[in-house]
């Protein structure tokens, strides 16, 4: 068996994976494969960041430029793509050199599927809806270059539109939840019910395969996979991630946004959008940051300036607008790039239920010292690698103590009865039975109890003298209907029950 293994080097935005893939891939004889949604597109070289010419002649690059900017491309066109790529060049024993990029990407080539194709439904359709329902909350958004996160809406907004069972869905949060119910019990109660999102994720899942969520979470363990998806496709596969402290990173993305700047980025934007986007404007649309390359961070930025009509442009409002667009832009450049360290956490090294690859942190906060604390240990832990040795650095995710998270989809639900909530999971329940605010109801209700109610009917005695009685608990105590109770009872509002009996006679 090939010892040559699936390298794969991950970090925000601006941490040099770029620089290290192909110096890795020139020491090793290996090959570049681009895992980034936006970078397969042809032009916007600048805004979404691809190696120059002169790099791409270091090393060879696949899957940059071979898609037009407004052809719809999945991740699925984007696996199938990549698979053969990756099985022939570990075929001459030459190693995938993985660069990300976009993160569902990755994870498409590292983790197998083990369920069959959709049944008959547009890709395109497909891809919209998981771009609203894929994540779990655990990384928020996972891609560089692309705004898609920021199109999402709020999990339990009851306003949100979702196609399902081939209709326009605007239930309510409790009606979705018991369609899912009805579909999928098991996964039902492990969802809260304003957990849109996911009841929807669900409920789409069992429309596009056939079988239930739950199912398919259960071959995924059943394989050696988790709840986050299936077995490794390739077990012998490498993960380098580079990491800078973030003061550092901040301050380098800016750099990096100003020198996008002096290098033609405003001039990039404004050719392609007088070349895709101005017929648009005439027939008076809004534009779409949802489709092709026009996800990528800028265009959204730098929205009001582009439109503005070229005389503009040098006024006080065209520079205005142009900075505002500056400043966006390193802004959400900041913002993805805290998101791809939080998604690395805690879908890589927080999961104790997960194969993961063993993952390697290289420290590339001081670019002087880059050949040192970057290049020279990656080679390093490459090379055992090829030897079939342990490598002297040790992973990440071989710490216990980082594996925290565990598969959700095992959690169940919970139900507070004094405050009325639902929660999902040991951790949740146990935090809020802890919590103050439930301690606080609970005293408040107890309260109410022992000023409502005689010692004999708390105690429940009378009760069983009643022939008739009716319970309704609630958050802020427990109210009895009684037909024929003690006439000590006093109700909620502080009347005798054969008074509000009394009242009831007379209004009727």
């Amino acid at each position: 068996m090939s010892r040559v293994p699936i390298l794969v080097i991950l970090g925000s935005t601006g941490s040099g994976k770029s620089k290290l893939g192909i110096e890795l891939a020139q020491k090793f004889a290996g090959e570049i494969i681009s895992a980034d949604s936006m970078q397969v597109y042809k032009g916007l070289d600048i805004v979404t960041a691809k190696v120059t010419k002169e790099q791409r002649q270091m090393a060879v690059h696949h899957m940059l430029d071979i898609v037009d900017p407004l052809t719809y491309f999945s991740v699925i066109d984007f696996r199938d793509m990549v698979l053969p790529i990756m099985d022939n060049l570990l075929s001459k024993k030459k190693m995938p050199v993985i660069v990300g990029g976009t993160n569902y990407y990755i994870e498409s080539l590292l983790w197998k599927i083990l369920v069959s194709n959709p049944k008959a439904k547009s890709q395109e359709e497909l891809e919209k809806t998981r771009k609203i329902l894929d994540g779990d909350g655990d990384g928020g958004g996972d891609d560089e270059t692309s705004e898609r996160s920021e199109t999402e809406d709020d999990e339990s907004s009851p306003s949100k539109k979702m196609k399902i069972d081939g209709r326009t869905s605007e239930e309510t949060n409790e009606v979705l939840h018991r369609r899912l119910a009805e579909i999928d019990p098991e996964m039902a109660q492990r969802l809260h019910p304003n957990n849109r999102r996911k009841v929807i994720r669900s409920l789409e899942v069992f429309e596009q395969y056939g079988i239930t969520h739950t199912e398919i979470l259960k071959a995924q363990r059943a394989a050696g996979g988790s709840g986050l998806g299936g077995p490794l496709r390739y077990p012998n596969s490498i993960i380098l991630w580079l990491r800078c402290e973030e003061k550092v990173l901040c301050e380098r993305l800016d750099r990096r946004v100003d020198a996008m700047m002096q290098d033609g980025l405003v001039e990039e934007l404004l050719d392609f959008h007088r070349r895709y986007n101005e017929q648009r404007i005439k027939s008076n649309t809004s534009p779409d940051y949802t489709k092709g390359i026009f996800q990528s961070i800028g265009f959204k930025e730098f929205h009001d300036y582009l439109i503005l009509p070229e005389e503009e442009r040098a006024s006080e409002k065209g520079e205005e607008l142009l900075k505002r667009g500056i400043d966006d832009l390193k802004m959400v450049t900041r913002r993805y790039a805290r998101k791809q360290q939080k998604w690395i956490k805690n879908r890589l090294m927080r999961r104790a239920d997960r194969q993961v690859p063993p993952l390697y942190a290289l420290d590339c906060t001081d670019l002087a010292q880059w050949e040192s604390n970057v290049f020279d240990k990656a080679v390093s832990i490459v090379s055992a690698t090829l030897r079939g040795e342990k490598p002297e650095e040790k992973p990440l995710n071989e710490n216990i103590e980082n594996q925290k998270i565990t598969d959700s989809s095992n959690e169940v639900q919970h139900y507070c009865e004094v405050c009325d909530r639902i929660f999902i999971g040991e951790l949740q329940w146990n935090a809020h039975l802890k919590g103050m605010k439930h301690k606080r109801i609970l005293q408040r209700a107890k309260r109410m109890q022992a000023q409502t109610l005689s010692p004999e009917l708390f105690y429940g005695k009378a009760l069983e003298a009643s022939s008739e009685c009716t319970i309704n608990r609630s958050a802020i105590g427990i109210v009895y209907t009684v037909a024929e109770l003690p006439r000590f009872c006093v109700g909620q509002n502080g009347m005798r029950m054969d008074e509000i009996s009394k009242l009831q006679s007379n209004a009727m």
